[in-house]
């Protein structure tokens, strides 16, 4: 089978606007979330996310717009429980991650059962996809490359150094919550096509497979997002050349780059 082919498909070129440009913010984000050992939010929002969007269909309603508000409160209440409670960090994601998923998944087993819809967005489908997913994400991705580009040098410093940031005049909280509500987005648009599962992968494996060989903020930025892109329309190549899953063939496309990427660092390391 020609790869050039799959561009003759509409749900092709449907899944590649989506997911080129939410691996980009995956990426982008993963950056900052990874150096400060939050990684796991994003897996924590996509259960958060899965259980909205089992409960929106159970009821017929419109998946997205049900989803989105949803897990973008969940972050700002997950940022808020770690911040002043004694439940920290993993804690609080498991909490609200693991409630929200068993919720979701009781009530929709109660009402239609766990159909195709559902099984779509818990292991991710690019067959599932729609025109409106298409423009939702192109839209709502340019908002949090924008915000990103608004607020990189304060974000810079909230990564590095809370204290310090704080002492600069840094409203570290305000920052805090920008990252988590665009990670929130970031994976709601994502879940379509990796699923709830795998969408987390997006967020982690650029960041860690860049910071094996780049030295400096910046550069692992930069190679976090052209790594995040490569391995996406590998993996969705992939996909539709051997009929693979979708999100599986990403994520196996991302370790093998880690993979790589480490061999080169213990390579040119003494």
């Amino acid at each position: 089978m020609d790869i050039l082919s799959m561009f003759e498909h509409t749900f092709m070129i449907r899944a590649l606007i989506i997911g080129i440009p939410v691996s980009l913010c995956a990426s982008l984000l993963g950056v900052s979330l990874v150096l400060k050992r939050y990684s796991m939010i994003g897996d924590g929002l996509s259960h958060v996310g899965f259980g909205a969007l089992a409960i929106a269909s159970a009821f017929n309603f419109a998946p997205l717009p049900i989803a989105i508000p949803v897990v973008v409160v969940s972050a700002f209440l997950l940022l808020r429980i770690s911040e002043s409670s004694k439940i920290k960090g993993d804690s609080a994601i498991a909490l609200i991650s693991s409630s929200a998923l068993a919720i979701g998944i009781t009530v929709a087993t109660l009402s239609n059962g766990m159909n195709t819809d559902i099984s779509n967005y818990l292991f991710g489908s690019i067959v599932a996809t729609s025109d409106a997913d298409a423009v939702l994400s192109t839209v709502l991705s340019v908002v949090v490359i924008i915000l990103l580009r608004i607020f990189y040098n304060k974000i810079f410093a909230v990564t590095f150094d809370d204290n310090f940031s704080r002492a600069t005049g840094i409203n570290v909280n305000f920052y805090h919550t920008v990252i988590s509500i665009l990670t929130a987005l970031t994976v709601v648009l994502g879940m379509r096509i990796m699923g709830t599962l795998l969408i987390s992968s997006l967020i982690i494996f650029p960041a860690l497979t860049s910071m094996q060989v780049c030295k400096t903020f910046k550069q692992v930025i930069v190679t976090s997002a052209i790594l995040s892109v490569v391995c996406f329309f590998i993996g969705i190549s992939v996909s539709y050349l051997f009929g693979t899953p979708v999100g599986a063939s990403i994520v196996i496309a991302n370790l093998c780059a880690f993979l790589l990427f480490t061999t080169v660092r213990n390579i040119i390391t003494p």
